[in-house]
């Protein structure tokens, strides 16, 4: 079969890293011709047709890194992402000429003179940073009646799997375009970010894989923060093969994030050991039924899904326990008092041609032109600008030391060590809160659709740095159910 012959085979279908670098080596498939389908399937469906708007840039220089790589296709060694297209979430700094904006209209010359730690390590793996994905603007910090997935750079993603079935915001956010994009098959593998739920919550929505990993294990260097006690980046992919290697690219320790010293002798650079079909046999995983309490329609057909998933993972080999973790619902003001601070220190990073260099300015900017600028509001940001800007004031220090202590030592690990666990489960985004808070990890997986067609996703959360184990049940259950669709547009 002849090289044009052959590419003839590669239409757009949703390639895994495997796929896409068998065919660079093969002499199939060029990575200016990956590069260009990508961007040719962008305009496609997500700047007209079913205008998913997931994608806010397209990096103008991706081709050109692409032709580069390609004239090297023959000479060094090639990193476990080599030729692989990678969208990021819009406050993720790169040396690209893309801005940073996170969503806000405000941050829209924010350029930044350097790769963030994340961009580092893909290009370090060969990676290409295809563009920048849309957001809940402010990592869906800024208003309490904005829907999932808006900000005032990008306006509304909308989710793939029915545009015009699901209402505004079934999109999941703040890593909405992240989700979406991935599901539309606009890149590879996706770059989000998670505070609480950030990553799970639309992962779930999208019918993909998100890893939300132990907050240390990937340094925030060049993200833009919401509060650095919980946040963190991590993968989202087709596929949980796909999430694990890039998730191994991605760890390290940087001195210019401290956090990232406590992940020394716990992270990994290659998680791929631990995908194994058979993960599942003799895991003993806890569900707690509480966190899907209701009785409506919706809640009642969830309830039974989850029911559905109980059984095949018994039938797998696990051992569920029913369990009830304690102080489950834990509520403070601990992220209004640390995005105050945290955007503060942030801004003072930017360049001159960023004009805000406070959340006071950013308030002040954006009630400039309200209509553009604040569709839904700025409330949340009022609030947390109230706040005290040391995080040394006593109210913060105690809520936030409850909140390590209910969702750690009280709560996941009292009883994770009292039922002898492996993993706690959830549907979907619906225990978020409490891995979250604690900084433990989490990874969800399609686990199917309602009566609608909305996604959703089926949750393992464990103890700080237990990634391994929750890959290997994540793999096993995803490999013998494949519950995954693709959306049609």
């Amino acid at each position: 079969m002849s090289t044009s012959t052959k590419r003839e085979q590669y239409k757009m279908e949703e390639w895994s890293i495997k796929q896409i670098q068998e065919a660079l080596q093969n002499g199939e498939l060029t990575v200016v011709e990956l590069v260009e389908r990508y961007i040719e399937r962008i305009k496609q469906f997500d700047s007209s047709g079913p205008a998913i708007n997931s994608v806010l840039n397209i990096n103008p220089d991706a081709l050109n890194i692409a032709a580069d790589m390609d004239k090297a296709m023959g000479s060094g060694e090639r990193g476990p992402l080599f030729g692989v297209p990678i969208l990021l979430k819009d406050n993720i700094e790169t040396k690209d000429p893309m801005p940073t904006t996170a969503g806000a209209i405000a941050l829209k010359d924010n350029y930044a003179k350097k790769d963030s730690w994340v961009a580092k390590k893909l290009r370090e793996a060969g990676a290409i940073i295809l563009g920048k994905t849309n957001m809940s603007e402010w990592a869906y910090f800024m208003s309490t009646k904005a829907p999932s997935g808006y900000s005032g750079v990008g306006g509304q993603v909308k989710n793939p799997y029915g545009p015009e079935n699901f209402e505004v915001g079934f999109v999941g956010g703040s890593s909405s375009g992240s989700g979406a994009s991935i599901a539309s098959n606009f890149a590879v593998v996706s770059i989000g970010t998670e505070t609480c739920g950030s990553i799970l919550n639309p992962s779930s929505l999208n019918s993909i894989v998100g890893i939300k990993p132990t907050v240390g294990l990937i340094s925030r260097s060049g993200i833009i923060p919401l509060a650095l006690s919980q946040d963190t980046a991590g993968p989202m992919a087709r596929t949980v093969r796909d999430a694990a290697i890039t998730l191994g690219v991605l760890t390290g320790v940087d001195p210019a994030d401290p956090i990232t010293a406590t992940s020394e002798g716990k992270a990994l650079q290659d998680y791929t050991k631990h995908l194994k079909v058979d993960g599942l046999k003799g895991a003993t995983i806890g569900v707690d039924p509480r966190f899907l309490d209701g009785h409506d329609e919706e809640t009642t057909e969830l309830k039974e899904m989850l029911n559905i998933a109980m059984d095949e993972l018994q039938n797998l080999g696990a051992i569920i326990k029913e369990v009830e973790v304690p102080e489950h619902e834990i509520r403070s003001d601990v992220l209004s008092y640390e995005f105050k601070h945290q955007v503060n220190q942030y801004l003072k990073t930017t360049s001159d041609s960023v004009s805000v260099k406070t959340l006071k300015d950013i308030i002040a900017f954006n009630e400039e032109d309200p209509d553009n600028r604040m569709k839904y509001g700025q409330d949340l940001l009022i609030e947390s600008e109230g706040r005290s800007e040391s995080l040394e004031n006593a109210v913060y220090l105690k809520q936030r030391s409850d909140d390590v202590k209910l969702s750690g030592e009280l709560g996941i690990d009292k009883v994770m060590e009292e039922n002898g666990l492996d993993a706690l489960l959830f549907l979907s985004d619906s225990g978020d809160e409490l891995p979250a808070k604690a900084g433990y990890p989490s990874i969800t997986i399609p686990a199917g659709y309602t009566k609608t067609g909305l996604p959703v996703g089926l949750t393992f959360s464990g103890l700080a740095y237990s990634e391994p184990k929750l890959i290997e049940l994540a793999y096993s259950y995803e490999q013998q159910t494949e519950r995954r669709v693709t959306p049609k547009f």
